[in-house]
């Protein structure tokens, strides 16, 4: 929303906006109520939706945190809730551009070569979905997929 209205400013500078350059803030305050939502329960349930995240990926590749002899859990884990974190950011000022722009690509470049596994965004959109309701996935599932998208290989 912030890349939005930053965008009409521009746009705009100097006349009216119009119904139709306007309707993205009707779209958010219709949606207000279900991103708080969203936000707060994945602000509590955090640790939780990490852990189950980091359980089933293990599930699934008992190695997937390793480089070499390196054990990376540790890094993994504090990546994983960074992109949570702004990922929620996201949803709730519903700014995926921001997103894209500011955390992404700087973690793009800095994890590199790990992290690629899609299967890491495929879990925990099924960890996520567990824990909101079919509203608010709705709304945070598709930031998954751009970070997916992005991070993902």
């Amino acid at each position: 929303m912030l890349s939005q209205l930053a965008r009409l400013s521009m746009e705009a500078d100097g006349r009216y906006a119009s119904a139709a350059e306007l309707q993205f803030l009707k779209d958010y305050f219709q949606s207000l109520n279900h991103r708080m939502s969203a936000y707060k329960k994945i602000q509590a349930s955090e640790k939780e939706i990490l852990r189950q995240v980091e359980t089933q990926m293990q599930s699934i590749d008992p190695n997937i945190f390793r480089r070499g002899s390196q054990d990376v859990t540790a890094k993994c884990r504090g990546d994983f809730a960074q992109v949570l974190r702004h990922s929620a950011a996201a949803l709730l000022i519903n700014d995926t551009e921001r997103l894209r722009d500011r955390l992404l690509l700087w973690l793009q470049t800095i994890i590199g070569a790990f992290h690629g596994p899609s299967v890491t965004y495929e879990v925990m959109k099924n960890v996520i979905k567990q824990h909101l309701t079919a509203e608010e996935a709705s709304l945070f599932l598709p930031i998954l997929e751009i970070d997916r998208t992005l991070l993902g290989k």
